[in-house]
């Protein structure tokens, strides 16, 4: 009897394994189904090494970066390009800014409640010298308060203190073309405060007097501090660079609007508003 040798190499086992799988109708299975089954080393001649094993042709090119910039405008090239990025344009660059800004809290509140005292004050005493209303003295009124107080042409002094206060405060109230609004009030007031300061030598602030400038001071207060802080948002001006965000032109139309109050009151009126106020 001859001897059967036990000592069996696993590529004998798997392919009886799969001889015998296919012998009985079963699918022929992974060794990895089986843990136990080592799975058979692939021979380094099936390994593909050339074109023409991996299926290519010898003549292809195959693209690269010069050859992918040359084809870059041909129709025929098919690899995708990544097109460079847009910059950004001014309106999404300043709502980002505008998305990065702190909160405001109360702030376009609280300027609003005063663009709304102040231009309501202006807008009274407007109509008070234009139309009559609440007790005023209407235009033929006003003319004569003026040329008594010593203003050389009245009907140009009462056009002017008019268009002031009613247009500065209309434009006050509807927050529109805010820093010329407010200028021009500022001018009327800084007007008004002069002539009642050089009625009577001295430092006139007491309101309890005909010529105190203590209201005239406030009200050009309120004007100077609209146009440094803009009017807010809650104002037809709210998309304009000037209703939250003010710089240096606001110091340019508050020397503007001094300028404007000082030159009509030297042209139209004259004398010394400071006269008996120090050295003055």
């Amino acid at each position: 009897m001859t001897d059967k040798s036990n000592d069996t190499s696993p590529e004998d086992g798997t392919a009886r394994a799969g001889e015998a799988a296919s012998a009985a109708g079963r699918p022929v299975t992974s060794p990895f189904d089986s843990p136990t089954t080592q799975m058979r080393k692939p021979d380094p001649k099936d390994v593909p090494r050339t074109d023409e094993d991996l299926g290519l042709d010898p003549g292809d090119e195959v693209p690269t970066a010069s050859s992918a910039e040359a084809g870059a405008d041909r129709d025929d090239y098919g690899y995708a390009t990544i097109p460079p990025a847009t910059a950004a344009s001014a309106e999404s660059v300043r709502l980002q800014r505008r998305n990065r800004e702190a909160r405001r809290g109360t702030l376009d509140l609280g300027l609003f409640v005063l663009r709304l005292v102040v231009g309501y004050t202006f807008i009274y005493h407007g109509l008070q010298k234009l139309t009559g209303w609440f007790h005023g003295p209407g235009i033929d009124g006003t003319k004569a308060m003026m040329e008594n107080g010593g203003w050389d042409h009245p009907s140009l002094s009462t056009a002017l203190v008019i268009a002031g206060e009613l247009g500065g405060g209309v434009l006050l109230v509807l927050g529109l073309a805010t820093p010329l609004a407010a200028g021009a009030v500022l001018a009327t007031i800084a007007n008004a405060w002069m002539w009642k300061q050089g009625m009577i030598p001295g430092f006139q602030y007491n309101a309890a007097t005909k010529s105190g400038v203590e209201i005239d001071t406030i009200l050009a207060g309120a004007a100077l501090a609209i146009i440094l802080t803009g009017p807010g948002r809650w104002s037809l001006d709210r998309t304009r660079g000037w209703a939250t965000r003010p710089a240096y032109g606001s110091f340019v139309v508050v020397l503007l609007a001094i300028a404007a109050a000082i030159a009509t009151y030297w042209f139209l009126h004259g004398g010394n508003p400071l006269k008996g106020i120090g050295p003055f």
